[in-house]
């Protein structure tokens, strides 16, 4: 139901009029249920205009909201207020696959109906959720005579900070995008105008108070993307292919996403926050007992390396039987069957991995018999995940999906998306939608960053939207200073694909490309903690088998979660280092990461509950070599501080239990 809303009928012309001028005249104000965030509205010069506090400190000041319409024109000023609706609500639900298990959120809300003095007497309704940890609001149009759709050019939410804060943010040249780049620390004032910055962004006010702004339940609209447009941070909405002047079309009644503003003085706060999921529908998946996710291999990023001599390498069976029996052997839940020599294993007579006119995924090409592979595979108690272009899957959808279920596929990476209009967005749910129906769970690749769809299609393991691992293979961009980024950026919107598990760790200066074999940067124990710091239900092991068996550290891999009961951050300085602890059970994993400054952290073990813990950790080795390490066991409690050394682009990784 699109309206839920449904305000008061009072027969009294004179009492109507009344109570539209009060409104219009007075702010509207609800506040957090802790009342640490205040939002107030207010109809300035018959604009709508709004403000967000925190602690009592202003954060966002009249910053002001319209709607541009392509037939009807801008929707901003002449505008009056009927009277609003006020509510206390909560979200109580289990996340079958999440960073927290079981969440309970509290929030207030008001439905502001607005609607225009004079013709064509429009009516849109701001929604505006106060949570402890944020702020969101949508617009809602409700049914109503003689509008009946709309062509949506512009959605002009600004964001008119107090202050020159700084940012963190993503700037990209476009609207085509695979959300892939390096993120860049600045002044608010520094930012060149209308250049476009990829959401989330965090903001950090003085008085370490941090604001990241991006949007939930993104469904059937376009995504949201940041600029500064006359001094002031501005939305702007992707378009239509091939319509620039259009972003969104559609009938009423229509909502659209929450645009969100998590706020916090503490950075942590922003990383365990369920606010995204939160906003979000419930699970439409009613059995979920197929829903598993895990880790899996990904010999595309190692280069396909198997043992020399064995057998023939190449899109066939014994290639995939290799890495099938590397996962049985170290309890690895799948295997990815991608390309071998730049070919994809389905039919494609396109250029490079771009589908042909007689591309075909459901049929593999010579040599390859899926049908072995996934018997294989499921004799070994190991699930088969296939990848595939979206522009080869989509116009066979339906015959795909049937084909890969009848074959024992458990789940695909859909990639090269590098999208986020309307239209994209409606095929990321329909694919969404139809692999639930033939129990595949989907890794979204060369995509825009999540919205919390996890809680509705639980199914959406992870995605991409990030520079991460896959560019050791041409370049030397992501390295410990990228890593430090992510958290604290596109990871706040949720699971992040990031190519972790590379174990040829090399010093800056030693560093050099290689498509085959990549070299990391960064420590051995900072690739470790990686598994721990990232978010991501379908967690990667990139590397080859021989490059894990028999390692420091590969034991650690093995045993760690990808889905977590509880998650917690002891301490974290944005751009500098951070530490995160996970719950799975009554175990905890935690992780530590720094930029290429060395450094000694403490981590209080607060998290942990009452009683004697056995803490296995690992910690960068003193002798120079990246790829050494120290692994050491000892008796810990909640009582107790843990004080870490981290070597430049270092890390630290620990397994705590009763």
């Amino acid at each position: 139901m699109l309206n839920p809303y449904k305000y008061k009928q009072v027969s009294s012309v004179l009492l109507i009029f009344l109570l539209i001028t009060a409104c219009s005249q007075k702010e509207i104000r609800i506040s957090s249920p802790d009342n640490s965030i205040a939002y107030t509205f207010t109809l300035k010069n018959n604009v709508p205009e709004y403000s967000i506090s925190y602690k009592e400190k202003p954060v966002v000041v009249n910053a002001q909201l319209s709607l541009s319409f392509v037939e009807k024109g801008e929707y901003k000023s002449g505008l009056e207020v009927a009277e609003p609706l006020f509510r206390e609500g909560e979200e109580k639900y289990d996340l079958p696959v999440g960073k927290t298990r079981s969440v309970h959120d509290l929030y207030s809300e008001v439905a502001i109906p607005l609607r225009e003095r004079k013709g064509p007497h429009r009516k849109i309704n701001l929604v505006v959720r106060a949570f402890n940890d944020g702020i969101a609001f949508r617009y809602e149009i409700p049914e109503q005579p003689e509008w009946s759709s709309f062509s949506l050019s512009e959605e002009n939410t600004t964001f008119r900070f107090r202050g020159d804060p700084k940012l963190l943010a993503l700037f990209l040249p476009n609207f085509t995008t695979s959300h892939e780049g390096p993120y860049s620390s600045l002044l608010l004032s520094q930012v060149k105008e209308d250049t476009l910055m990829d959401v989330p962004v965090l903001f950090e006010f003085p008085g370490s108070v941090f604001v990241c702004i991006t949007e939930a339940a993104l469904v059937d609209y376009a995504g949201m993307y940041l600029v500064k447009h006359n001094g002031i941070v501005t939305s702007r909405l992707s378009p239509l292919p091939g319509k620039s002047e259009i972003a969104v079309k559609s009938t009423l009644p229509r909502r659209s996403p929450w645009r969100v503003l998590m706020i916090s003085d503490r950075v942590g706060t922003l990383i365990e926050s369920n606010m995204i999921t939160s906003l979000n529908e419930p699970c439409k998946i009613s059995d979920l007992s197929w829903i598993k996710p895990g880790k899996c291999t990904w010999p595309w990023w190692n280069g396909n390396v198997t043992p020399a001599g064995d057998f023939v390498p190449g899109n066939n069976f014994e290639t995939n039987k290799y890495y099938i029996d590397f996962c049985a052997r170290n309890g690895l839940e799948y295997h990815s069957v991608v390309e071998y020599g730049g070919q994809a294993w389905y039919v494609n007579d396109g250029e490079g991995f771009a589908p042909g006119p007689n591309t075909d995924v459901t049929k593999p090409v010579n040599g390859l018999d899926m049908q072995q592979v996934c018997d294989y595979a499921k004799e070994k108690n190991v699930g088969i995940r296939l990848w595939v272009h979206w522009a080869a899957l989509y116009p066979k959808l339906d015959e795909a999906f049937m084909q890969y279920e009848k074959w024992g596929i458990r789940g695909l990476m859909v990639d090269f998306m590098d999208r986020d209009d309307q239209e994209m967005i409606r095929i990321q749910e329909e694919i969404l939608e139809k692999a639930a129906m033939h129990k595949m769970h989907i890794q979204f690749h060369g995509t825009c960053k999540p919205t919390g769809l996890s809680r509705t299609w639980p199914n959406e393991f992870t995605r991409e939207g990030a520079m991460n691992y896959e560019y050791n293979k041409w370049s030397n961009l992501v390295d410990p200073d990228h890593d430090i980024h992510i958290p604290f950026t596109r990871m706040v919107a949720g699971p992040v694909d990031y190519h972790p598990g590379g174990f040829r760790a090399v010093e800056p200066d030693k560093y050099k490309i290689q498509y085959t074999e990549p070299l990391v940067q960064g420590t051995r124990c900072h690739m470790l903690a990686m598994y721990v710091v990232l978010e991501s239900y379908l967690g990667m092991l990139c590397d080859f088998p021989a490059a894990y068996e028999g390692q420091p550290g590969f034991d650690f891999l093995k045993k760690v979660p990808v889905t977590w009961d509880e998650t917690r951050v002891p301490v974290a300085e944005l751009n500098e280092f951070i530490c995160i602890a996970r719950r799975k059970g009554s175990e905890w994993y935690t992780g530590a990461i720094t930029s290429r400054k060395k450094r000694v952290i403490d981590i209080p073990l607060n998290f942990l509950g009452a009683g004697k813990y056995i803490a296995e950790i690992y910690t960068d080795a003193t002798d120079g070599d990246p790829n050494h390490l120290i692994s050491e066991t000892r008796a810990v409690s909640n009582s107790d501080t843990l004080t870490v050394n981290l070597n430049a682009g270092g890390g630290m990784a620990m397994h705590v239990y009763k």
